[in-house]
């Protein structure tokens, strides 16, 4: 059986341990899926990432924090940052791989066995999401290969044009 499961959807609906918010570096909330789990997960998610950017000042692109859900079924909100696409030159791929990775080791961490991720830095950061979609399944593969722990791990898609690159990549 297989640990990768794609739907269409709503992720901040989702009963799972956490679902990944694709943030932005000040972590204070934004637009698009930022701005629903925000919404859904009331004050306390945003009261949390107030104290992490308190603390260390934010999230650079590539790495990832952990709050919790607030009021969402999932327990925790893992908010990780994804680069903004310049054309491809600067590094963009192997940030976005890293968000993917280092939100997964956060999970581990955490002891997180169900986890949901977005189309991450397809939105208004725009990344293409043909090349955003094979990043996101290639490096969730390598990272199941070697870590047992999670039990699964979904790719929760927005809109149809995300969805069906998805399922043609998983399938």
């Amino acid at each position: 059986m297989s640990r990768i499961e794609l739907i269409k959807g709503d992720i901040t609906k989702l009963e799972v341990d956490a679902i990944v918010n694709a943030a932005n570096s000040s972590l204070m909330g934004g637009g698009g899926v930022d701005g629903a789990i925000h919404r859904a997960g009331g004050p306390a998610i945003l009261e949390a990432c107030s104290a992490i950017r308190n603390a260390q000042g934010g999230c650079p692109p590539g790495e990832a924090v952990i709050t919790t859900g607030g009021k969402l079924a999932a327990k925790f909100v893992i908010h990780t940052v994804g680069p903004v696409w310049n054309g491809g030159g600067k590094d963009e791929e192997r940030i976005l791989g890293n968000a993917y990775r280092n939100s997964l080791k956060l999970a581990v961490d955490n002891r997180i066995r169900t986890i949901a991720f977005p189309n991450i830095s397809t939105g208004i950061y725009g990344f293409p999401k043909d090349k955003a979609a094979v990043i996101a399944i290639n490096t969730v593969k390598d990272f199941l290969e070697t870590d047992f722990s999670i039990e699964k791990v979904v790719f929760c898609c927005y809109d149809q044009e995300n969805f069906d690159l998805y399922s043609t990549l998983i399938l």
